[in-house]
């Protein structure tokens, strides 16, 4: 399934259908009376988050979404039909935006929740609406209210619990397929991964979701590279996980540029907590270890984990540190869901 993060949709509510006139005609009665109905209401336009979705591309197929329109009032007091809503399904995480693409109508985070984008127009009054002992014949009915048009953005956030940063080639990738099931492109050459990939880590009897986006080069925020078209899907992460290429020559250069571009960015990204590894320790020697990894807590300010995706060591310890630092309402709610519900009446 190709994944697709932004799209641009089209909808229409439906429009009310006319009141009916129409006068009660019948043998041997004689003063029917009005007895014209109303119109329908138009269907509306919901968006709804549910499981399963973690792409827009069925909205790069059909942008177009026209909810129908009420039918009209008949005599006898007849009420017309109501249109049917149209219903968008939608991935969890996914913002919906004004033609602007700045103003947030609506941020679905959790399955089930569903808002209204446009509401159906109400149907018209039938003239049997009118009488009045002073116009006991009223030749008048109301048209339906018109239907709401909008144009509208959709942009996926994906919810993850940690967000991998780091250049191209850090090891991200193979990091996310040594600790989960997902089998992200691995090659030895920069911008391997084009697309964000979504990974299950299990962790001491807790399980916690992973967010790999493709490689941050220097100017990302500025649109150089791939990175920042992607960075709004670690915005939601509890943590992220910084990982420097112990390879390189000068990790102090790698380090800051990362960091510099998601204080550039913005939306707060700067401010989470952050785990800083200094991966491929399996093509160092120990003496090289230590030194990158003083090098690299002098640049961060803290602590710094080593780690080697290839070899799995020191794997389970920045598991371990990444749980410390995930909201445990996260974990609390994942162990919660797990639990078999007790029968009640």
């Amino acid at each position: 399934m190709k994944f697709l993060d932004l799209a641009k949709v089209y909808i229409r509510s439906g429009g009310g259908g006319a009141g009916c006139v129409s006068f009660r005609r019948e043998k041997f009665v004689e003063f029917g009376g009005p007895n014209g109905g109303d119109g329908g209401r138009g269907g509306d336009v919901w968006a709804v988050a549910v499981d399963g979705l973690n792409t827009l591309i069925d909205f790069r197929y059909q942008q177009h979404f026209f909810a129908k329109s009420g039918q009209h009032g008949m005599g006898q007091q007849r009420t017309g039909k109501d249109g049917d809503d149209v219903i968008l399904r939608i991935p969890v995480g996914t913002e919906i935006l004004d033609e602007d693409e700045e103003t947030v109508i609506a941020d679905l985070t959790e399955v089930g929740q569903r808002v209204l984008l446009a509401k159906g127009g109400n149907g018209g009054f039938g003239n049997a609406h009118f009488k009045t002992a002073s116009n006991q014949a009223p030749r008048r009915a109301n048209p339906g209210q018109e239907g709401v048009e909008r144009t509208l953005w959709l942009r996926l956030k994906l919810i993850a619990d940690v967000g991998l940063l780091g250049l191209p080639n850090a090891g991200k990738s193979t990091f996310l397929a040594a600790t989960s099931n997902a089998r992200p492109k691995i090659a030895d050459y920069p911008f391997t991964t084009l697309v964000p990939n979504l990974g299950v880590v299990a962790v001491d009897e807790v399980e916690f979701v992973i967010a790999d986006i493709p490689g941050l080069i220097e100017g990302a925020s500025e649109g150089r590279g791939l990175g920042d078209l992607f960075l709004g899907h670690v915005e939601r992460c509890a943590v992220l996980l910084h990982l420097v290429d112990g390879t390189s020559e000068n990790i102090k250069t790698d380090y800051k540029t990362i960091i510099t571009e998601i204080e550039t960015y913005g939306a707060g990204l700067a401010d989470k907590p952050r785990v800083t590894v200094l991966n491929k320790i399996d093509a160092l020697d120990t003496k090289e270890i230590e030194k990158k990894r003083k090098i690299l807590e002098k640049a961060s300010g803290g602590s710094v984990l080593t780690m080697s995706g290839v070899s799995r060591d020191g794997v389970q310890e920045v598991l371990r540190a990444l749980r410390a630092r995930i909201d445990a309402n996260r974990l609390r709610t994942r162990k919660a869901a797990e639990e078999p519900q007790t029968w009640q009446p």
